[in-house]
């Protein structure tokens, strides 16, 4: 027999990946209620629609477009594509289709699953496609927006999170590949510099 309670991964206030270290920003209770919040409103506007399909961004969505798709109660489907625009701890400004879009859009209500919008170069580029590939109706959701960084004028239509402009970790999002495994999420630590 499994025991659940020993599975649980322990809060770490702080975490050091590569060279840099981080602290605990935003607890994992936080992000499930922020969540659920979210989950409540795509059921409300959804409720009566016909099969939407969310269309997950890989890496960093992917703790989210699970725990979001644990909260929704109306029909829908789910796909994934891997759009690269970051290198280390800044945006390169370029995005890049790493993994395509498997699923036919053409006529579709489309709901991007994004983890984090801050310039909204990988947005507006992801809206840019599904318009060309025919989508009815195109909604973005996503787990955390910066909006001192986004300046575009494509409106964000789901926000869990606002959170400063600052490079955070943890919950889908990582630092050179590592530290997508919390459940927390960390924001760099100023003052162990």
């Amino acid at each position: 027999m499994i025991n659940f309670a020993a599975t649980n991964i322990l809060r770490m206030d702080h975490i050091k990946l590569h060279d840099k270290k981080f602290r605990i920003f935003i607890p994992s209770e936080k992000i499930q209620q922020s969540i659920a919040e979210v989950a409540r409103q795509l059921n409300d506007n959804y409720k009566d629609k016909e099969k939407p399909l969310f269309l997950s961004v890989l890496n960093g969505s992917f703790m989210f477009t699970a725990d979001l798709l644990k909260n929704i109660d109306f029909q829908c489907e789910i796909s994934f594509i891997k759009l690269s625009s970051y290198s280390g701890t800044s945006t390169t400004g370029e995005v890049n289709e790493v993994l395509g879009l498997s699923s036919s859009v053409q006529g579709r209500e489309v709901i991007i699953l994004e983890d984090i919008v801050d310039t909204g170069n990988t947005v507006v580029e992801l809206h840019n496609i599904l318009k060309k590939r025919g989508a009815s109706a195109i909604k973005i959701c996503t787990l955390l927006l910066k909006p001192d960084a986004y300046k575009k004028e494509l409106p964000i239509d789901y926000i869990a999170l606002e959170i400063p402009n600052d490079f955070i970790v943890g919950y889908g999002l990582d630092y050179n590949q590592l530290g997508r495994q919390y459940k927390d999420i960390y924001t760099l630590d100023q003052s162990s510099d």
